[in-house]
Formats: C-alpha cells, sequence, structure tokens
C-alpha cells in the first residue's frame, strides 16, 4: 500500500526493473565478476559497474577511483610510494588513485569488503578488479547461458576531472561498447551525476544507437552538478528536479536516478513520510525513475521496515516492504544491494 494512504502512481516503464547495484554488493565485494555473476543469478535486469580509468586509458569498475577502501592497495609495499592526495570534484582526498596505476598493477590488487561493519569479509582477496571489456564479455556469456538479455548500466564517475587530467571516458564508453557484439544490441544505460557528458553522448549517439539510453543521476537538491560548478554555473539538482528542470533533462536523457528518499522522504521518527510529487512530474516529463537505492540491513531501511534494534541485523521482508512502498510511488526501476529481495518485491507483488 502506497504511504499514508496515498494515491497509488503507475509506472511509465513497460516493466519495472531490478538493477544489480555495484552486483550484488550485499553478498559479495562489490564491482567484481563475482558480485555481477550473484546479481544475474538472483534475477537482477541489469548490473551496473561504476566506470574509472587507468594510467593506459583502460575503463575499470570502481565506485571511486580512490581505491584503498575497496582493494587492498595498502597491503601492497610496491605500491606505498603512490599514496597521495587529490582534488576530487572539489573534495581533497588521500589515498591510491587508479589512474596512478596501469592495468597490470591494479591486476595485482584484490578486492576486498567497502562496508565490514555491515558485511561479509569471507570474501576479502580473492577477486579482481574487472575491465569494462572483461565484464561485457562476462554478461554476454551470462546471457546465453540463462537464455535471457541481461541489460548493463554503467555509471561514468568524475567525468570532468578525468578529462581535466587527459583521461576523458565518454567516448572510450562508446567505443567499447562498439567493440563488443553483445551491447551492439543489449539494453545499455550510461548514467552520470554530471550534465554536459550526458549531453555530449545524446549528440553523438544520434538515432543510431535505440539500444543505449541516458539516465540523469540526482543528487542532494542543494548540490550542483560538478561539470556546471567546475564552469561557474548555479544549475542545482533541486532545480533539475522541477516540472521545468525535467523537461530540460528530457530533452537530453531517457530517466532520472534520485534517491529513494527523495521520492518518498523519512519523517523526523525515521518512517516513511508522503511521497514527493517527483515521480509524478518526471512521468508528466516522459522520464522514467530509476530509484537508488535499497539496502537489505536495518540501518538503511526505513524505521518502521526494522527488524529489532540493530542497525546491522540482514532484514530480508523490511527490504522486500520498503521497495514495495516505492513500487507503489510508481518508480520504474530501482537500484538494490540484493537483486533477489529486489525480485521478491516485484514478482511476489504481482502475485497478490
Amino acid at each position: 500500500m502506497a504511504p499514508d494512504g496515498q494515491t497509488k502512481e503507475a509506472p511509465i516503464a513497460t516493466r519495472v526493473l531490478v538493477i544489480g547495484h555495484r552486483g550484488a554488493s550485499a553478498l559479495r565485494p562489490e564491482h567484481t565478476l563475482a558480485s555481477y555473476a550473484k546479481a544475474i543469478a538472483d534475477g537482477a535486469d541489469f548490473i551496473e559497474p561504476d566506470l574509472v580509468m587507468t594510467r593506459d586509458g583502460v575503463l575499470v569498475a570502481r565506485h571511486e577511483n580512490e581505491i584503498s577502501g575497496t582493494t587492498d592497495v595498502a597491503q601492497h609495499p610496491e605500491f606505498a610510494a603512490r599514496k597521495t592526495t587529490r582534488t576530487i570534484d572539489g573534495h581533497a582526498i588521500t589515498g591510491w588513485f587508479t589512474e596512478d596505476f596501469m592495468l597490470d598493477e591494479l591486476k595485482m590488487l584484490r578486492a576486498r569488503e567497502r562496508l565490514p561493519a555491515f558485511r561479509s569479509t569471507a570474501y576479502d582477496g580473492q577477486f579482481q578488479i574487472p575491465t569494462l571489456d572483461e565484464i561485457i564479455d562476462f554478461v554476454a556469456s551470462e546471457a546465453a547461458t540463462s537464455g535471457r538479455m541481461i541489460g548493463i548500466i554503467p555509471e561514468i564517475k568524475h567525468g570532468t576531472y578525468f578529462q581535466q587530467i587527459g583521461l576523458p571516458m565518454e567516448d572510450r564508453v562508446l567505443a567499447t561498447l562498439a567493440a563488443h557484439a553483445y551491447t551492439r544490441t543489449a539494453p545499455v544505460e550510461i548514467q552520470s551525476f554530471e550534465v554536459a557528458n550526458l549531453r555530449y553522448l545524446r549528440h553523438k549517439l544520434g538515432k543510431t544507437h535505440p539500444n543505449i539510453r541516458l539516465l540523469q543521476l540526482i543528487d542532494e537538491a542543494t548540490a550542483h552538478p560538478y561539470d556546471v560548478a567546475a564552469a561557474g554555473g548555479k544549475l542545482s539538482y533541486g532545480d533539475m528536479i522541477t516540472p521545468a528542470g525535467l523537461h530540460e533533462i528530457a530533452s537530453y536523457a531517457d530517466a532520472i536516478g534520485p534517491n529513494i528518499r527523495a521520492i518518498i522522504p523519512l519523517a523526523a521518527d525515521g518512517t516513511l513520510g508522503a511521497p514527493t510529487p517527483l515521480v509524478r512530474d518526471a512521468h508528466a516529463a516522459k522520464l522514467e525513475v530509476h530509484a537508488y537505492t535499497f539496502r537489505p540491513e536495518n540501518h538503511y531501511q526505513a524505521r518502521n521496515f526494522w527488524q529489532g534494534n540493530d542497525p546491522n541485523t540482514f532484514n530480508e521482508a523490511g527490504s522486500v516492504a520498503e521497495i514495495r512502498a516505492y513500487l507503489d510511488a510508481g518508480i520504474d526501476a530501482f537500484f538494490t544491494d540484493d537483486p533477489a529481495l529486489g525480485r521478491r518485491a516485484i514478482d511476489g507483488r504481482q502475485a497478490l
């Protein structure tokens, strides 16, 4: 049921899609082939590789170009001298950065769990950092084995930063997609928190790549897309989700990706409040709404879905119930760290 008795909104997508957020990142170290494999096995319609660049210009999957939180790089004495401080999107960050490594050096590292306080570290040290080429080949193989199409939803991370250091990603992403038979026809959705690169991609794609769609990610209302801020612009994400702003997004993108709390915010007591007009306004602009991110632990869920009082509790029923509240609000797709629960939320709801 929609929160507080609100009228349900219908999605405009033909079918609501489950997106494996960084794979099945609640169950395997994120952005590894093992994480993507688990997401696919658990019924994800799309898997998400966040993309950054190596020094030799190879696209690899990491949530951030700073990799100390998701790899064992700090345990490699041969790379100790590469620890440095960089300003990324206006923020000073200290650590190790993919753009300081050649691909063969990154392949020496092994992934580890980013959220060890909440999630198992049993798989730490087992998996390499995959390239986009490897991910596409893997997904193509999984699709052939399973007999179903599996989409890929890559995010271009820190596009302006990588352009500024001479490693622009946009054309490399398109070239990589074009180099594989699978991604010349399979569903692909390129996403970014920035604006100019999506506009550029829309111009480059034209009408000749009907399998590739574009997703404008939306951050906090008071924040600004970094490319806009770097150019001295004033456009905020809050401006972008007004009716006028959404119609402007529709001129270059097919969907928006807001945080789930921009769709149904939390009340003062941590429970779900009433839906905002965002989904309705986006649909009026002919934009789908692909919401992020549902997670299975109590800590990340609205308080009315908690199981007990321990924030670390892995709460499957709560996650399913929360997802269904957002389905009632009309979302067209959603990112989840546990695609099996996303699949259950949709399929079980349809059976009710």
